[in-house]
């Protein structure tokens, strides 16, 4: 479908870095009530934080079927996954 208002690179370039910013300030949002509810509350946040890795494999499997995935992005994620695991192990450790 055809735009029905002409938008210029500027336009497009604001577009998609305010809805970085949302969705940066939606998962860190997230983050922080599932970490409330889980140090302050002692209320297990699972869906809270299913929403937040949900997020990151949509926007994961889109760049991967548009071809955007570089292999400095791969090696970042598996980093990123990697620290995630081993940091989720620790607390899980240090809460028995």
């Amino acid at each position: 479908m055809a735009s029905l208002v002409p938008r210029d690179e500027s336009a497009t370039r604001i577009d998609l870095a305010a809805d970085r910013i949302a969705y940066l300030a939606v998962s860190y949002g997230l983050l922080l009530s599932v970490a409330y509810r889980s140090f302050v509350r002692g209320e297990s946040a699972w869906d809270l934080l299913v929403l937040v890795v949900l997020g990151g494999l949509a926007g994961l499997g889109y760049r991967v079927t548009k071809g955007a995935v570089t292999g400095r992005g791969t090696v970042m994620t598996a980093a990123t996954v990697g620290i995630a695991i081993i940091v989720s192990g620790l607390l899980v450790i240090a809460g028995r």
